[in-house]
């Protein structure tokens, strides 16, 4: 797994994953193609978790994940809905520019963490419609299972 190393290839990234449309059938479908990508990548336990901006539609946590797990997908999933992009390419634009993303956006640490593991559910035309996040691993690795769960999700839609 190879997350992306500049706040650039993020960008990249999302365009990649645009969605022509999302409903609550498709979070739940995109929730299980996230935690087959993790079993299939790692063997290691994640907690997932896809809302949309009014409220959650998928959550799982497997055995050996829990509430760490929870406060983690909050803080990482905030970015994304604040920001509009993933909490690990938020992070990273904020380290290349040499600043801290807490102490400029003076969003409270315990609830803001601009940290790998959620991205954006970005629809053709609408915006960022929700998250998707991933806890349990390494940020990078936590990232790349959202990541590839998505890319999973969008072929199937494609046949």
């Amino acid at each position: 797994m190879n997350a992306p190393t500049t706040f650039a290839d993020c960008l990249a990234q999302e365009d990649e994953l645009l969605l022509e449309n999302f409903s609550q059938r498709n979070a739940m479908e995109i929730g299980l193609a996230v935690i087959e990508a993790a079993l299939e990548l790692t063997g290691k336990p994640i907690a997932v978790h896809v809302q949309n901006h009014d409220h959650p539609l998928f959550t799982h946590f497997m055995d050996g994940t829990g509430p760490v797990n929870w406060d983690w997908i909050g803080k990482k999933s905030r970015v994304v809905h604040v920001v509009g992009h993933s909490s690990w390419g938020v992070g990273i634009d904020y380290r290349e520019r040499g600043l801290n993303f807490n102490e400029v956006t003076r969003l409270d640490p315990e609830l803001f963490r601009a940290e790998g593991g959620s991205i954006p559910l970005i629809v053709r035309n609408h915006g960022c419609v929700g998250s998707v996040t991933v806890s349990g691993l390494l940020g990078d690795e936590d990232h790349e299972v959202a990541v590839e769960g998505l890319r999973r999700w969008l072929k199937t839609t494609k046949k």
